[in-house]
């Protein structure tokens, strides 16, 4: 699948998938985490990924303009070192117990994450025969759900590790006991982030002194690619163009769904938050599992007919969890994880296919189009809060994977 000379490329950029699901679903803990450390309500919770997808949409151009210039590699190196820089900033946000230190530390890190999904996602597509982009985009990005049940793991073993006082409890607590614990629960972030920053600051610098092919380090200035009519040509396709909206709602679907999944545990099965987290895990196992199983058979399957299958499910599953509680309904979302598996990389492939030359600026929009995981995790909260129980709230995934499915609807007739 990929020439010999670029394996080691390849892997070091299949690593980064592993870095950024670390990150992506840590933020899911850290909802759950940051609701009783600020007494937040569902839709200032919501707000961690509010501010973790703005720092996507934001960056996402600037990135593939940075591509223009300094080629796939350069780019790489600098959404790393953006991702240590936001992780190294929880320490300072810790000591200050502050929530909005921690949203900016969030927005640094997903500024730098959009530059490794605006640069990784399409030199992974172009590192072998365009045919099989779709199946080795899957697996690349069967890696990232291995790194989002690490980033679980760690919430849950380190984060979420403290004393789970109830609301009554904190509010009769002493002042001076209050105080102690919001400063041992804000210091829980502390020493994981420290870790992670400094792991993929030492991952930049190995991709720094690796030899890669010239696809990785070619720049576009000579034929202008990148710049605004490449953008402006691009917003003249209407095929491209539902492949972004499909991916503004996937995105939102899937953020949405394992952001509130502990919180819904919480309230339909009476769960603690440390063992929601656990069938968080689950979750990411069986999205995981998708992936790989996802890479498989579109070697039988034609790739859309897969995600038409899969996005139905996976609404089907969202409308069941929303009108059948317990640990029945908890089933139902954790389920629909395996289904989500295939449809991000599916979605990027399918929407960027034969776009050539304009590949990187089709990246960035589809990479902005991230920002549905800014939206609807807050429109869920507000959803929640409004209707006095998180469970309505699944209804709104329901509705993103219908128009995923809509999406493979009309790329498969506009194949045919």
């Amino acid at each position: 699948m990929v020439a010999q000379r670029r394996i080691a490329p390849f892997v070091l950029i299949v690593a980064l998938f592993f870095l950024w699901g670390v990150a992506n679903n840590l933020n899911d803990v850290l909802i759950a985490h940051f609701k009783k450390l600020f007494t937040l309500s569902d839709l200032q919770a919501g707000l961690v990924q509010s501010a973790f997808y703005l720092g996507y949409f934001c960056l996402a151009i600037p990135a593939a303009l940075f591509m223009r210039k300094q080629g796939y590699r350069a780019a790489v190196i600098l959404g790393l070192c953006l991702y240590g820089l936001g992780a190294l900033l929880f320490w300072p946000a810790a000591s200050a117990q502050s929530y909005p230190f921690f949203l900016g530390a969030l927005f640094v890190i997903a500024s730098g994450l959009a530059f490794l999904e605006t640069s990784a996602n399409p030199l992974i597509a172009r590192l072998g025969p365009e045919d099989s982009a779709s199946q080795r985009l899957n697996l690349a990005q069967a890696f990232n759900p291995l790194g989002s049940i690490v980033g679980v793991l760690i919430g849950s073993q380190f984060i979420l590790a403290g004393v789970d006082h109830g609301a009554d409890e904190l509010a009769r607590m002493p002042e001076g006991a209050l105080a102690a614990w919001r400063a041992s629960e804000a210091a829980a972030v502390q020493l994981p982030y420290l870790f992670i920053g400094v792991g993929v600051i030492a991952w930049a610098i190995l991709i720094r002194v690796t030899p890669f092919p010239a696809i990785a380090t070619a720049t576009d200035v000579e034929d202008d690619v990148g710049a605004a009519s490449d953008f402006i040509q691009l917003l003249k396709r209407p095929p491209f163009l539902l492949g972004v909206a499909a991916q503004f709602f996937y995105v939102g679907a899937q953020v949405g769904v394992w952001s509130f999944l502990i919180r819904y545990a919480h309230d339909a099965a009476n769960t603690s938050d440390q063992t929601g987290a656990h069938y968080l895990t689950l979750s990411l196992v069986l999205f995981m599992i998708g992936r790989f199983a996802g890479s498989a058979l579109m070697a039988r399957l034609p790739a859309l007919g897969l995600l038409r299958a899969f996005a139905a499910i996976g609404c089907a599953l969202c409308v069941f969890a929303t009108f059948v509680h317990g640990m029945t309904g908890v089933g139902a979302l954790v389920a629909s994880s395996f289904f989500m598996s295939i449809m991000y990389p599916t979605i990027f492939a399918e929407s960027v296919r034969g776009l050539g030359p304009q590949t990187k600026p089709a990246s960035a929009l589809l990479v902005m189009a991230i920002i549905g995981g800014a939206v609807f995790p807050a429109l869920m909260g507000y959803v929640s809060d409004t209707s006095g129980s998180i469970v309505f709230a699944m209804l709104v995934p329901a509705a993103c994977f219908a128009v995923v499915l809509l999406f493979g609807v009309v790329k498969a007739r506009r194949r045919t």
